[in-house]
């Protein structure tokens, strides 16, 4: 899609800068649990990207956009750390996917459960203000 050479409206910018706000928000807070897991903000999101499924290395790369030489050393010490193991993949032997261990998967849990900054606010909003949030964040996301 090409740029518009016309300024957005003032609704537009406001919701613009309402989102990174929250973003902002949502990152301050992922750092800070990270931290008192003794984890980077990175290692952390690799740990939760791994909490959903096992994925291998360069799929990680993609999701996380980043070099997969990156998510080499990130595994590397999530393994050394007994978070993190590398297995073989059922589909393709040849690849080794990274999986939390049970360990790791209780780990990503309490992280996921000390990112409240959004609790109090989402909890003000009923259940069909909810959920229209949620399909409009989903609808913007497929645009």
């Amino acid at each position: 899609m090409a740029p518009s050479n016309t300024r957005p409206d003032p609704l537009t910018v406001e919701v613009v800068q309402l989102i990174g706000e929250v973003v902002a928000r949502y990152h301050d807070e992922y750092e800070q649990a990270a931290a008192r897991h003794t984890l980077t903000g990175a290692q952390a999101r690799l740990l939760g990207l791994l909490s959903l499924e096992p994925l291998p290395m360069r799929r990680i790369a993609e999701k996380l956009r980043c070099e997969p030489s990156n998510i080499t050393g990130m595994v590397d010490r999530l393994e050394a750390r007994g978070l993190v193991e590398r297995r073989p993949d059922p589909a393709d032997r040849r690849v080794k996917l990274a999986a939390p261990t049970d360990e790791g998967l209780r780990m990503a849990r309490g992280l996921r459960d000390s990112l409240d900054f959004a609790r109090a606010p989402l909890a003000s909003l009923s259940a069909d203000e909810q959920h229209t949030l949620r399909d409009l964040l989903r609808r913007m996301l497929t645009q």
